[in-house]
């Protein structure tokens, strides 16, 4: 399959299950997660779905409470999208986020430490 057609289907993968978490979803938890991302194999028999979430709960209690709705999400998701076979979802928590502010913080401190080197000269 194509490279466009697999980012199109990506794209509305990350649409569709946002919307589900977000509206449908019974449990609080799920709507305080974010969608970040998605890859899907190329014969869209599985698709690795990114998210990331705002609650201070634990990354892995995130994944398995994912991992145990994604029966259900993967229905609701087989009714949005129009595709022949609907790939099997894995939730997988995005630590890119984290790992973005955490660098954010040290370029901080360092422009921070520059600054005060400057001013003492």
């Amino acid at each position: 399959m194509s490279s466009i057609k697999i980012k199109r289907i990506e794209s509305e993968m990350i649409k569709c299950i946002s919307d589900i978490l977000a509206n449908e979803a019974s449990d609080s938890l799920l709507k305080t997660i974010t969608i970040t991302g998605c890859e899907v194999a190329s014969d869209l028999s599985f698709a690795k779905v990114y998210f990331t979430s705002l609650t201070k709960m634990a990354e892995q209690a995130l994944e398995k409470e994912l991992n145990e709705a994604s029966g259900y999400i993967r229905t609701e998701l087989a009714e949005r999208i129009d595709l022949r076979h609907t790939p099997k979802l894995k939730f997988v928590y995005d630590n890119s986020i984290a790992y973005g502010n955490k660098i954010e913080k040290i370029l901080k401190e360092i422009n921070e430490e520059n600054n005060n080197n400057e001013s003492t000269n």
